[in-house]
């Protein structure tokens, strides 16, 4: 690695960490020496979670079913979790349908397909497509423990 790909790897090393990504080094190492869009696929998913998923306990009144179940005694946390549940299988499940399927599997073979692409900051495509987003949703989470 020249200096200059020394340089770059460190500015984008720097940018993971100014934007709070978990592991920068192995992320910008990645974009580097792989040619993965680590910067785009984590911008792409970091505000899933908090602004898709993350159910706050105060926002199930919201929801008649809940405020239902609350009001017949039901555990707000357990619902919360739930809704945090149902909330990300959803996400996942687009996720995996836009960025690793990329097409209808049902439809004919000569149907079109899609793709999610990077683009430049001003709108231009890179070339590198975003694939199976899916696989790092998880680690997304802010808190940890959706499951439990």
């Amino acid at each position: 690695m020249d200096d200059v790909d020394r340089a770059a790897l460190l500015a984008l090393r720097a940018r993971f960490e100014a934007l709070g990504a978990d592991d920068p080094d192995g992320r910008a190492l990645s974009e580097a020496t792989e040619g993965i869009p680590q910067l785009a696929r984590y911008l792409a998913l970091r505000s899933v979670w908090p602004e898709l998923i993350d159910t706050r306990p105060e926002s199930l009144e919201a929801i008649p079913a809940a405020n239902r179940l609350l009001s017949n005694g039901a555990n707000r946390d357990d619902l919360v979790r739930l809704a945090r549940v149902s909330a990300y299988e959803a996400v996942f499940g687009l996720l995996y349908r836009l960025t690793a399927q990329g097409r209808d599997v049902e439809a004919p073979d000569d149907s079109p397909g899609w793709r999610l692409m990077e683009t430049t900051a001003t709108g231009e495509l890179t070339g590198r497509a975003l694939q199976s987003l899916h696989e790092d949703l998880l680690g997304m989470d802010p808190a940890g423990g959706l499951l439990e």
